[in-house]
């Protein structure tokens, strides 16, 4: 009865301990979300003591131990939660794992207090923006099994404690920006099984050779961590390993031998290195393998049998020098997927059994030298979604088999030999490009083309079609690009292309068409090129051209083209205009009336214009008294008009404005809105936008300036109404000297325009990359560009950081930074600025969600492709492209770069590839080891540069990268960049 009562009583101890326990947890995680956590969703609301819920072990992401109920562990992940780390979560001392990833927690992490957290085994802080040098962990953490801080704003190097944590398995630091190299003292780390550095910014240094005694690793993860020299022989020691990533370095050398021990081995990332030599036969040991990649790279030889008989899924070899034949046994493979081997230099026939016996989605052997006949058993597996090969000499014809298969939807035969009709279901398949340019290819396009209802580019220029353009093809709702030149194709343009909204390029050139060109094509708004040069086209230039607002080029020579030019094309902003060899008459509009378009009206001799030799000038010689007769009815005609029309409405150059008009002086002004009135003529036109025409008004004191004139009346656009509304409420108040002056507005019911300082050299876009305008200032000096990197900078820190309320300018381009005399910046256009609006619980910047993407095709921050809300770092990132197009020249998309490549992407793959150079190996373009790829690649050739200019703009390129980084987050503010442009020194 005694050792009974005796149980009992401890039971009842024990039980009140494990309650006290319990009450004294829930206090502890209730002040610390008070104290500590911001919880904006009110995901915490259960966080709470009460009569029925003191335990925390039914709370929002509590767990704790079954049989006691002590809290063992948090998990916080994607709450939305911010604030400091919560340090006082480790006054719970049976707590071992603390996981907060995906919140919006912040600051820095001290040591000291960071010691109450010494007991336990898993912290994970994936995804947050916590800053300042990584925190230090003393030996007390010797349980320590489970780090991962990927995705912060970390600083500094891995502090030497880490190579002291004896217990840790995981350890994950991606995407932070470190310094320093890959320590050594890692390979201390025996118990890892994964080893992430991945995306951080670390200087230039090799992957230590301790790292060999790592050999429980399974995942070694070191993507895009300026890793330079050979891979060393030890990384066969990793025998553990699955999943070895090096990709995206700056390794060179061969592959070692000792890669063949790593049986392990599930994939393999060796991409966009300097890697060079044969595979090593040893690859072919590696049997579990499953993806490999070693694309771009400088590797050459052949593809031994050994390494074609793996049983890959995805086997990429692109961008390489490998030469030789394909072994017809890689085709047997079951596994094979994925198949990427363009851009090297195979020959021979492709295996005609690729596909037969595996599900082929992807297809690539473009730019090869491969000849023979397409395999016909690609879409075998009826699974297949891209085949590629282009730039090759294949022949014969493509396969009926194509035809069927149904989940095809990019195809890129281009450059080939083809020939034959296409089959007519292949014109049915659900694509979104279809390109057969330059082959021998016949037929005609069928009206059944209409299936292909994805289809956004269309691409068969350079063969032998013929008939008729299908009216059918405007039911193709996503077509952006159509280029049909050099065909036989006749008839005429189908009147229904109006349909086609998306429309951004027509080709139609070298054709045989006839009929009119239908002035419903104005309705395509998105169409910046059309092309219809070298055809049988009649009658007159549809003056709606002059609407299209993005039209950029019009190439509509050699045709039969009469009547005269239509003087609103003068509306468009066109690098490329061309209607020589027409039957055009008439006087060509003043605006046109420049040497740099003469070649676009020659071969049309009834056209006239003054000295545009040799055009004619327009006079004509009637004789004396029919003159006289003609002369007196004219001017009593003109007269009678003026006088009929001065009574109605008073003439433009007379009239005062309406009572109704609004005048708002912004700055103070020696003129009146009435200065302004008689000089917005089509002489006077500079430019023109979606918004409306700008003008050049020189007023009589000799002051120069440029206005806006928007749309007026009952028909206004609502753009034209946003932008005008925008840059009164913005500019009407911003005072900067790095953003453009708004002088004077004029609303009123016929005439809206906008009054601005002149900027003598026009913009930025127009320095750098127009062919006709500048010329005298288009070589610019590093210096120059340099200043106007840091103006503008300031001009956007001022919008971003110093403004009330702050502005996010949402359209950063070179167009839109202007030029004084002096080419001092001034950022300009505030047509889609926004007001930020600050939150007070974390400070974050936002703006209400867009109903659709605003900016410029090659500046939109890739955030657009995720979320509709944006905040002040996509103008960082436009701000990081334009820093690009300073340093290289070039434009955002320039087709240099290649397929599916932009400035960023480029920029990025030239800096991996470059490692600071000493002065002297500057001069010689490589370094000791023969292997440095010289900035001038990337450099704009107009610049000469000094060897201290040369380090500024390594600088700058830092930068710009840093500006473009995918993650908004990782991105500076503006007022960062300043200050890092400013720095006399390289970046850190």
């Amino acid at each position: 009865m005694t050792t009974i009562t005796t149980s009992l009583f401890l039971l009842l101890v024990i039980s009140c301990a494990l309650q006290v326990s319990s009450n004294g947890d829930a206090e502890i995680l209730s002040r610390v979300k008070s104290s500590r956590l911001i919880d904006p969703d009110g995901k915490l609301n259960d966080w709470a003591i009460t009569g029925d819920n003191r335990s925390p072990c039914n709370w929002t992401g509590i767990t704790c131990d079954s049989k006691n109920g002590a809290v063992t562990a948090i998990d916080l992940s994607g709450y939305g939660i911010s604030g400091g780390f919560p340090y006082g979560f480790c006054r719970i001392r049976t707590l071992v794992n603390i996981t907060l990833s995906k919140n919006d927690l912040n600051g820095t992490m001290d040591s000291a207090p960071l010691s109450l957290c010494s007991r336990i085994h898993v912290l994970i802080l994936t995804e947050n923006s916590f800053s300042g040098k990584l925190p230090e962990f003393s030996p007390e953490f010797r349980n320590l099994r489970v780090l991962e801080l990927e995705s912060n704003l970390f600083t500094g190097e891995i502090p030497e404690s880490y190579g002291e944590l004896s217990s840790l398995r995981v350890l994950n630091l991606n995407g932070n920006s470190l310094a320093g190299i890959v320590p050594a003292f890692l390979g201390n780390l025996t118990e890892l099984t994964r080893l992430e550095l991945a995306y951080v910014g670390f200087e230039p240094g090799p992957i230590p050779s301790t790292f060999g005694s790592l050999t429980k690793l399974s995942n070694l993860r070191l993507t895009n961590s300026n890793l330079v020299g050979e891979i060393p022989d030890s990384i066969g020691d990793l025998v553990s390993l699955v999943n070895l990533d090096l990709a995206m370095n700056g390794l060179s050398g061969e592959i070692p031998e000792s890669i063949g021990k790593l049986k392990s081995i599930y994939q393999l990332e060796l991409f966009l290195n300097k890697l060079s030599g044969k595979l090593p036969e040893s690859i072919g040991n590696l049997t579990a393998m499953r993806n490999f990649d070693v694309s771009q790279n400088n590797l050459n030889g052949e593809v031994t049998e050994k390494i074609a008989s793996l049983q890959l899924v995805s086997f990429h070899l692109n961008d390489n020098f490998f030469t030789g034949e394909l072994p017809r046994v890689i085709a047997l493979n079951p596994n094979l997927v994925d198949f990427m081997i363009f851009n090297n230099s195979f020959t021979g026939t492709l295996p005609t059994n690729f596909g037969k016996f595996s599900g082929l989605t992807e297809f690539d052997v473009s730019t090869n030298n491969f000849s023979g006949d397409l395999p016909p058993y690609l879409c075998y597996g009826k699974k297949l979604e891209g085949l590629i090969s282009f730039g090759n000499q294949l022949s014969g014809e493509i396969p009926e088999s194509y035809g069927e298969c149904d989940s095809l939807n990019y195809i890129r035969m281009a450059d080939n030999k083809l020939s034959g009709e296409v089959p007519v279901k292949f014109w049915e398949l659900p694509l979104t490009r279809l390109e057969l340019s330059n082959n021998q290819l016949q037929g005609s396009i069928p009206p059944s083309i209409f299936k292909a209802r994805d289809l956004s580019q269309l691409e068969i220029s350079g063969n032998n079609f013929s008939g008729t353009i299908p009216a059918r093809i405007c039911d193709l709702g996503e077509l952006r690009v159509v280029d049909l030149s050099r065909n036989r194709f006749s008839g005429s343009i189908p009147s229904c292309i109006n349909r086609l909204k998306n429309l951004e390029r027509v080709e139609m050139q070298e054709n045989a068409l006839d009929g009119e060109i239908p002035s419903s094509v104005s309705s395509c708004a998105k169409l910046t090129e059309l092309n219809l040069s070298d055809n049988r086209l009649r009658g007159g230039i549809p003056p709606e051209l002059g609407e299209l607002p993005v039209l950029n080029y019009l190439d509509l020579s050699d045709n039969q083209l009469t009547g005269e030019i239509p003087a609103e094309l003068l509306k468009l902003k066109l690098n490329q205009f061309n209607v020589s060899d027409n039957r055009l008459s008439g006087k060509i509009p003043t605006g046109f009336q420049q040497n740099v378009f003469l070649p676009s009206f020659l071969g049309n001799p009834d056209l006239c214009a003054p000295d545009m030799d040799p055009i004619r000038p327009c006079r004509s010689k009637p004789e004396p008294r029919l003159v006289l007769v003609i002369s007196a009815f004219c001017i009593a005609a003109l007269i009678g008009a003026l006088v009929w029309l001065f009574i109605k409405t008073k003439p433009l150059f007379l009239r005062k404005p309406n009572r109704t008009d609004k005048v708002t002086i912004f700055q103070r002004v020696g003129f009146t809105e009435e200065d302004i009135y008689p000089q917005l003529t089509e002489d006077n036109i500079i430019g023109s936008g979606g918004s409306g025409l700008v003008y050049r008004v020189t007023l009589k004191s000799g002051q120069t300036l440029a206005v806006k004139k928007l749309s007026g009346g009952p028909g206004r656009k609502p753009e034209s109404e946003s932008v005008f509304r925008s840059e009164v409420e913005i500019l009407g108040r911003v005072r900067h000297g790095n953003i453009v002056k708004l002088l004077m507005c004029c609303n009123g019911e016929e005439f809206r325009f906008l009054v601005y300082e002149f900027m003598e050299n026009g913009s930025l876009g127009d320095v750098l990359h127009s062919e006709k305008e500048h010329r005298a200032v288009s070589a610019l000096d590093w210096t120059t560009r340099f200043s106007i990197a840091l103006g503008a900078a300031q001009g956007l820190a001022y919008l971003h950081h110093d403004s009330v309320p702050a502005i996010v300018h949402r359209d950063v381009k070179s167009n839109n930074i202007l030029l004084d005399h002096e080419m001092k910046p001034r950022v300009a256009d505030f047509g889609l600025a926004k007001p930020l609006k600050r939150e007070n619980n974390n400070g974050v910047s936002d703006v209400s969600p867009m109903s659709c993407v605003a900016g410029s095709y090659g500046y939109i921050a890739p955030e657009y492709g995720y979320t509709s809300r944006v905040n002040e770092k996509s103008d960082v990132y436009s701000f990081g492209v334009v820093l690009l197009e300073l340093i290289t020249g070039k434009r955002p998309n320039d087709s240099s770069f290649g397929e599916n490549k932009d400035i960023v992407k480029y920029a990025m793959e030239s800096a991996l590839c470059y490692s600071s150079p000493s002065p002297e190996d500057k001069a010689m373009n490589q370094d000791s080891a023969g292997n440095f790829r010289d900035l001038s690649k990337l450099v704009d050739p107009k610049m000469e540069l000094s060897t201290r200019e040369y380090e500024e703009v390594e600088k700058v390129l830092e930068i710009a990268l840093l500006c473009t980084s995918s993650f908004p987050i990782n991105r500076p503010t503006m007022r960062k960049v300043v200050e890092l442009l400013k720095e006399k020194k390289s970046l850190e």
